[in-house]
């Protein structure tokens, strides 16, 4: 069954170091990686028991001089892309990349939304179903949640809810943070926006990838060069969550259960 307007389709690393970021990943995940065989640039596929979940590129040197640093990145299905990315544009958003064509696979661009936060847009043309994100059932080396912290929640939902559809479907009081505040697409749950703390530099989405042991996750950070972002929080469900940042910069999040 072909993906659906509205879902997270692909993950992508962009990286300072494509090999190390593999070495790092690998075991935390499970990861295998394969190269794509793309001619333009070295671009590395990587899989969780033999399904892909997504890919890593090394940021070349003009990349860094303009600004681009290590970065988690999402990918999100659309019908049409050319008209995705100008309806985007026409609500506020920065087109970072233009509608550009993979051979084979389909096009794509990169936009930031009006708070700031980078996304790209998918228009598969493949026809093959991605579960890169486990949408119904827990799987481990996959996205298990899709996170936005951002400048202006309300103005964010307006913009998510207005491009992808995306509806409110729960919310949970933070505190002096406010509302967290869950959302759903082509029923089932695809994660949650909120305001970004202070200490955030800028609005950004934030990836929960699934680990089978949560403290052996922590150890592989600490001894692998990875920086933890505070402790492991219990979640409802008998989960526990971190976010942590890798040897190059990239911020990601991990769920799992402890063992």
């Amino acid at each position: 069954m072909a993906n659906k307007h509205g879902d997270f389709v692909w993950y992508e690393l962009a990286t300072k170091d494509a090999l190390a970021a593999q070495d790092f990943y690998g075991p935390l995940l499970g990861w295998t990686f394969e190269v794509s065989g793309q001619p333009d640039m070295p671009y590395y596929l990587f899989s969780k028991n033999g399904t892909q979940v997504g890919g890593m590129m090394s940021l070349t040197d003009d990349m860094i001089a303009n600004g681009a640093a290590p970065l988690w990145a999402g990918y999100v299905e659309v019908g049409d892309i050319q008209t995705s990315t100008e309806k985007a544009q026409g609500l506020g958003a920065s087109v970072y990349v233009p509608p550009t064509e993979i051979p084979g696979i389909g096009r794509f661009s990169m936009i930031a939304d009006p708070q700031g936060a980078p996304i790209y847009m998918m228009e598969d043309l493949s026809g093959e179903e991605s579960t890169s994100f486990a949408k119904h059932t827990p799987q481990e080396g996959h996205c298990a949640w899709n996170e936005l912290a951002t400048t202006d929640p309300g103005a964010a939902a307006a913009f998510y809810s207005e491009m992808f559809g995306w509806k409110k479907s729960g919310e949970m009081d933070m505190g002096p943070i406010g509302l967290y505040v869950m959302y759903s697409v082509n029923g089932y749950g695809l994660g949650a926006m909120m305001r970004k703390p202070d200490e955030m530099p800028m609005s950004a989405w934030v990836y929960y990838l699934r680990v089978p042991d949560i403290d052996a996750a922590v150890e592989h950070i600490a001894s692998n060069g990875g920086q933890l972002i505070g402790d492991p929080q219990e979640i409802p469900g008998g989960d526990y969550t971190l976010m942590a940042s890798d040897p190059q910069g990239a911020v990601f999040a991990l769920i799992g259960k402890r063992n």
